[in-house]
């Protein structure tokens, strides 16, 4: 290098190094997204509509005018009217009822007995475990809407017994994902200690194992709370849910499935609701695993 070329260097200063790219910024997964919120709003929606429908609506769910049979969407109506002129909007907010409440009895159902039976089997281990493990795989190779069905016929009909039959056919995922935890946790050192220190198996299974493993089986309730919806819509639309003219969501959608070709809205728009209710409770689930609240 030249002394002139030297000099020009020094005037210059030292080489300016680009800029170092700013790490991105990792997605907070505990703050709730715009498609979170939008599920908890139709869930809301739903619980509102199940417990208050007066505030939704005014019509009446079960009578109606002859004469506005099969009327199409309007501002007075808004999901038209069914074959025997009955608000469908009405219908399907006074048969959130039924249709969310037969799914919480199921999923209650389902979490008590089957968290008690792998809280069980995780932690005794041995003969215990055998036979309840094989009690949950002859539950688990019946597809569980044949084996709702079979429960509901021999139980009789009625929402009650099909959310109790519902809730038996849950019964083994909640026991297999117990199972686990409590395996996991029972070799856990302040489990292993209290079992050297002499504590009793009870005490040690309620105050040490259980609330380390009941944290995914919360979790599975919510996603299982979708499909008990979408278990008992499909046995109130077979004709195993209450007598007419009593609104429920399966309900509605049988009645309205010889219109399709004539008056869609009287299907298809309680079908959407359910489907709205059932995704926005898995979008929850889901928010709730990744986000690990629950564990």
């Amino acid at each position: 290098m030249t002394t002139s070329e030297t000099v020009a260097a020094e005037a210059q200063g030292p080489p300016v190094l680009a800029p170092a790219e700013r790490p991105r910024r990792r997605r907070d997964h505990r703050r709730p997204g715009p498609a979170v919120l939008l599920a908890f709003a139709v869930l809301f929606l739903a619980v509102l509509a199940a417990f208050a429908p007066g505030l939704l609506t005014s019509q009446s769910p079960t009578s109606g005018e002859v004469l506005n049979k099969l009327q199409p969407p309007s501002a007075q109506h808004w999901f038209g009217t069914d074959q025997l002129g009955r608000d469908v909007f009405a219908r399907v907010v006074h048969g959130a009822g039924l249709s969310l409440r037969a799914p919480l009895i199921a999923v209650g159902i389902a979490f008590g007995v089957g968290s008690a039976l792998g809280l069980v089997s995780g932690f005794l281990g041995g003969v215990v475990d055998a036979v309840i493990m094989r009690l949950t795989d002859v539950l688990l190779a019946v597809p569980s809407l044949l084996l709702s069905l079979a429960v509901v016929a021999a139980l009789g009909f009625g929402i009650t017994n099909v959310a109790v039959a519902v809730g038996i056919a849950s019964v083994a995922s909640f026991a297999r994902i117990t199972r686990a935890e409590a395996l996991r946790v029972r070799t856990s050192p302040h489990v292993e200690a209290a079992t050297v220190l002499g504590v009793r198996r009870l005490p040690v299974l309620w105050r040490h194992v259980l609330p380390h493993s009941i944290g995914p089986a919360l979790v599975l309730s919510t996603l299982e709370f979708g499909s008990a919806i979408l278990s008992v819509s499909a046995l109130s639309f077979l004709g195993y849910g209450e007598p007419p003219p009593t609104p429920e969501w399966g309900k509605i959608v049988s009645e309205g499935r010889d219109y399709l070709a004539t008056a869609w809205w009287v299907a298809l728009l309680p079908s959407l609701v359910i489907a709205a209710t059932v995704l926005s409770t898995n979008r929850i689930s889901r928010w709730l695993d990744t986000r690990g609240a629950l564990r």
